[in-house]
């Protein structure tokens, strides 16, 4: 198929900018979000003393990293999607090809590489004896199928706001910052004072740690009414996304 060959060209070609020039090679995407995990693993176990409550619960580390790695390709592949049809101007002034491919490429490139990055971790820590359940590794795949259809919406959405409002771009890192901290990444749910709680449902981002966990170390798990709630957000943000994407689509050139 012509769109999939042109899609998996832009994906590779994605991946290799990225590297270009880096003695490290791909290994860096596995020693950033490393380096991340090491830092915040430091500061809340360290010197704030973080917990995860519950007498059986995991350690904090392998708490945390079941969440970042997820978050790191969620807010990467936004990150990268936001202006793909802008730093992609020129070729689309030049060649007629279908502007969703661009965006898709982008998210698909970074939850490639991070996920490549998740299954590692999570033979790492399994490897250092932390009880990480891999039968619960199809389950994980399929959500972050799932978190990857919630990324692409977005995306979507982003990237043709974008071309229109060129402050989006620089205000989507302190978006993403605010969105991170609302998300139960670095804690638990029942964390917060229970009157708060029940407004992180709101948060799209929500479910997807709260089920890695829960597959892979076995912490509680969310209801399953939760589990048709994400599936059912994902999707919708996926259509409308879509749909302003390819609303706006003519009009791109006009502002590029």
């Amino acid at each position: 198929m012509p769109a999939l060959r042109l899609a998996l060209h832009f994906i590779r070609r994605d991946i290799r900018n990225r590297y270009l020039g880096s003695f490290s090679g791909g290994l860096w995407a596995l020693l950033q979000p490393l380096a991340q995990l090491a830092v915040y693993g430091f500061v809340f176990v360290y010197v704030f003393k973080a917990k995860v409550p519950g007498a059986d619960a995991p350690g904090y580390v392998p708490f945390l990293a079941l969440a970042l790695w997820p978050w790191t390709a969620f807010a990467e592949g936004l990150s990268r999607a936001t202006t793909a049809i802008q730093d992609n101007a020129a070729l689309i002034r030049k060649v007629a090809l279908p502007r969703e491919i661009l965006v898709f490429s982008a998210v698909a490139a970074s939850f490639l590489i991070q996920g490549i990055g998740f299954l590692a971790i999570v033979l790492a820590l399994r490897a250092f004896g932390v009880p990480v359940d891999l039968f619960g590794l199809p389950q994980t795949a399929a959500m972050y199928a799932q978190l990857f259809a919630l990324a692409l919406g977005f995306a979507f959405l982003f990237a043709a706001l974008q071309v229109f409002v060129r402050d989006l771009a620089a205000a989507l890192p302190q978006l993403l910052m605010l969105w991170m901290f609302a998300s139960p990444v670095f804690y638990a749910r029942t964390s917060l004072p229970e009157k708060y709680r029940g407004a992180l449902g709101f948060n799209p981002f929500t479910h997807y740690p709260e089920f890695f966990r829960s597959a892979l170390l076995h912490t509680p798990a969310p209801p399953l009414a939760s589990d048709a709630i994400a599936l059912g957000g994902a999707l919708l943000v996926l259509v409308i996304g879509w749909a302003l994407f390819r609303r706006l689509d003519p009009h791109f050139e006009d502002f590029l």
